[in-house]
């Protein structure tokens, strides 16, 4: 969602730290931006537009902006439309103070009736812009620039990861509740940021703020306190991944990079938790883990859809297991019980998952974290974290991330059930890897995507395990083409959907292996053809579809449970290039963010 960087200590190099910094946070999704600098000459001075960051960038190449310290925003739109006067930061009435803010302020309207009868003049739309009015008037009263931001914060309610700077302050102030902020640390300098790429480039050591925790970042170096004040002990930790491992590496978008990096990131998942020999796999990290009961799966998105397929893999092992949108959970939970709640997110800072997680655990529930960031609030918060360990992704539209969560999952069930198919399915997980080299070695998907370029809309269907990758599959074709699309269990076309179907309307089936799942799917495959819709078939060639199919997009023959990691690589391959061959902005859609941390 929205981007904030923040920095202190490169004096003559604000400004260009700002604007690098949201340029390294514009895969979160935005629809304007805007910086502030202080320090010097006592005052504030902003410039925020509309638009992509470039727009940014020209409107300051006819300003002169300067200060010593500063902070930056990309803003995705909650309250009022993305306009400049709405971009973040916002000054006070007098401009001695601006505020930029992620997340959602609940009592903001309260405030600002509040506000506006005390003669406070407001200039936009947002929710944002009750906080620096409120510093201003703790200032008037007297306070100190720390105690007038605190006090402000005190009024709020709701979420938020909110930077303010000052005139004559040669200092950033900052706050978190339930929306995610880091700081990062040098010699000489300091950053806060909504997530670690906005100031990788200048140091790889980070302390990760909690909910309720105020930092202030200034030339002498940095602090962290709670809500009354008193000092916080924070450990620094030293990130792992490189700063050119967010760069494209050759590749048209990161999106396409991230596709291709899948090999590499399954191998890593698996690093020292499959036996590259044997028939063993070990989570030493769970190794108290009691065996679960029962589990709930809660997720959002493209996380739901591995949710759904880490679900049928407990339940294929005899505990049952069901998967809930995080945001249905959270106001209308199911009965709990003993159950193992299981949250997965890839940045584990998604609100609705992580408002889930609060809500089962709050209810005495175990909790457990499916996430690919590590010290994010997901991992902190629950009882174990599970790493995904893909690496950084971009692309809003996740691709290796929900390989990596397949797999993972895959290991969680292996490592605390077992199951007749164990054998086999560790046997599958080593050789996965090779699999998807060899699907993105091999795939027809761009000629593919050609052929029906113009069509109305897209269908997917799948059986068992490639079901949810049907769902997935839709998803990113959707997300990434802004062409109408549906993903569907294969046995629901003919219960409604097929009356949606034309020759206009390719059907994409999954049909791997040959068991009754599979023949069913080529069932409901001539049900598509009998209509005279085109059937672009993914399939190792084992069930006959490619008899039925106008297009086949292969995989290589393996188990069902990784055959919808194969599978679902074709779908993000097809979709892919039916964006790009639409012209679309591929790895920044529309509307849409790369972490969303409000419900």
């Amino acid at each position: 969602m929205c981007g904030i960087i923040g920095c202190v200590g490169r004096p003559n190099e604000t400004l260009e730290t700002l604007i690098h910094g949201l340029s390294k946070l514009e895969y979160r999704g935005y629809d304007s931006a805007g910086v502030a600098l202080a320090g010097r000459d006592g005052a504030v001075d902003i410039e925020k537009r509309a638009g992509k960051l470039e727009n940014l960038r020209g409107a300051l190449e006819n300003v002169e902006i300067e200060g010593t310290v500063g902070i930056g925003h990309t803003r995705w739109s909650t309250h009022g439309p993305p306009t400049d006067r709405n971009a973040h930061p916002h000054p006070d009435c007098d401009g001695d103070v601006a505020v930029l803010h992620n997340g959602i302020i609940e009592n903001f309207q309260t405030i600002r009736d509040e506000l506006v009868a005390s003669s406070h003049e407001f200039r936009s739309d947002t929710d944002t812009e009750v906080v620096p009015h409120l510093i201003e008037e703790a200032l008037d009263d007297g306070a100190t620039p720390e105690a007038a931001f605190r006090e402000a914060i005190s009024r709020i309610g709701g979420s938020y990861a909110i930077a303010a700077v000052f005139a004559d302050t040669e200092a950033v102030f900052c706050a978190r509740q339930d929306s995610p902020l880091v700081l990062g640390l040098n010699d000489d300098a300091y950053y806060l940021a909504s997530d670690v790429p906005a100031f990788r480039d200048y140091t790889d050591t980070v302390v990760y703020m909690e909910d309720g925790e105020f930092a202030r970042l200034d030339s002498n170096g940095w602090a962290v306190t709670d809500a009354s004040g008193e000092p916080v002990e924070k450990d620094p930790h030293v990130v792992e991944w490189d700063a050119e491992e967010t760069g494209k590496s050759g590749y048209d978008h990161y999106m396409l990079k991230e596709i291709h990096e899948q090999p590499r990131a399954l191998r890593e998942c698996l690093r020292g938790r499959v036996d590259e020999l044997g028939d063993h796999v070990e989570l030493e990290e769970f190794a108290g883990l009691a065996p679960p009961t029962s589990v709930q799966f809660v997720a959002c998105g493209t996380s739901y859809h591995a949710a759904l397929y880490g679900a049928q893999l407990f339940r294929e092992a005899g505990v049952p297991a069901q998967a809930f949108l995080a945001s249905e959970y959270r106001t209308s939970p199911p009965p709990i019980g003993s159950s193992l709640v299981i949250g997965v997110t890839q940045s584990g800072e998604t609100a609705d998952t992580l408002s889930a997680l609060r809500e089962a655990s709050r209810r005495g529930a175990q909790t457990l974290a499916v996430t690919n960031v590590i010290g994010s609030s997901a991992a902190r918060e629950c009882d174990h974290a599970l790493y995904i360990r893909a690496g950084p992704e971009i692309g809003v539209a996740a691709s290796k991330t929900f390989a990596s969560q397949l797999a993972a999952l895959n290991v969680l069930a292996l490592a605390t059930t077992r199951s007749a198919e164990s054998r086999k399915a560790i046997g599958a997980l080593r050789d996965l890897p090779g699999a998807v080299q060899a699907v993105l070695d091999d795939s027809t998907s761009e000629s593919v995507a050609g052929e029906y370029i113009d069509a109305d809309a897209y269908f997917f269907i799948g059986r068992g395990y490639q079901y949810p990758t049907a769902l997935e599959g839709a998803l990113k074709m959707k997300e990434i083409t802004y062409k109408h699309a549906e993903g569907f269990a294969a046995g629901e076309l003919k219960h409604g959907p097929l009356a949606l179907v034309t020759q206009r309307t390719p059907v994409i089936a999954i049909a791997v292996g040959d068991d009754e799942a599979a023949k069913k799917t080529v069932g409901n495959i001539k049900e598509v053809e009998a209509r005279n819709a085109p059937v672009i078939a993914v399939t190792d060639g084992r069930s006959g579809v490619e008899r039925y199919a106008d297009h086949t997009l292969p995989v290589p023959e393996s188990h069902p449970r990784t055959a919808a990691v194969t599978a679902s690589v074709q779908l993000q391959l097809l979709a892919y290039h039916s964006a790009a061959q639409l012209g679309r902005s591929i790895d920044k859609p529309r509307n849409l963010a790369k972490s969303v941390t409000v419900e």
